[in-house]
């Protein structure tokens, strides 16, 4: 039985550069064939439109968000639902911890408990975990997630038994001014 796994999550700006990468295993054995396949794999998202490409023998499922592309990397023959889970995931879990506001300065802000979410995801190319939710309350100090929950109004990222009272009904608060807006 094989074990699905990753070569590689990348996060590059609109420009290209390195924001964040983690390589596991593929054909990368130096940081000049990593930053050369980061070359490559920005340069063929950028003139297509499909979420999922197959580069030099690999596939690359990718997601963009404000100014920053987010890429997950697998074997050519490795399923692209699992990549595109495990990209979901990973996105997913990145927007919690960054309060919704997934962008390059954010994301250099708390570049720390972006690499851990990423360790903590994906250990030697073998995913670990694919509930963000599970990944966060591993990763983020309790007391900083729910303040940024709160500061931000996405109570609904916390369970509702990991709430307060006053957390529940700032909650309903928000969601009520919410309806009046639209």
């Amino acid at each position: 039985m094989k074990l699905s796994s990753v070569s590689a999550l990348l996060i590059l700006d609109n420009d290209g550069n390195r924001v964040f990468s983690k390589y596991y295993n593929g054909p990368f054995s130096s940081d000049r064939d990593a930053k050369e396949f980061e070359e490559a794999v920005f340069k063929k998202t950028k003139e297509t439109d499909f979420e999922i490409v197959a580069l030099r023998g690999m596939t690359v499922v990718y997601r963009s968000s404000v100014d920053v592309l987010f890429y997950v990397v697998g074997d050519g023959e490795e399923n692209e639902l699992i990549l595109s889970q495990a990209l979901n995931t990973f996105f997913d879990t990145i927007s919690v911890i960054l309060k919704k506001n997934v962008e390059k300065k954010s994301i250099l802000n708390k570049m720390g408990l972006v690499m851990l979410a990423a360790d903590d995801f994906i250990q030697e190319g073998v995913i670990l975990e694919c509930d963000s939710d599970a990944i966060v309350a591993r990763v983020c100090p309790k007391s900083e997630l729910q303040e940024g929950v709160a500061a931000s109004g996405m109570m609904g990222s916390l369970p509702i038994t990991e709430q307060t009272v006053q957390q529940v009904l700032q909650s309903a608060r928000e969601g009520f001014k919410w309806s009046l807006l639209r």
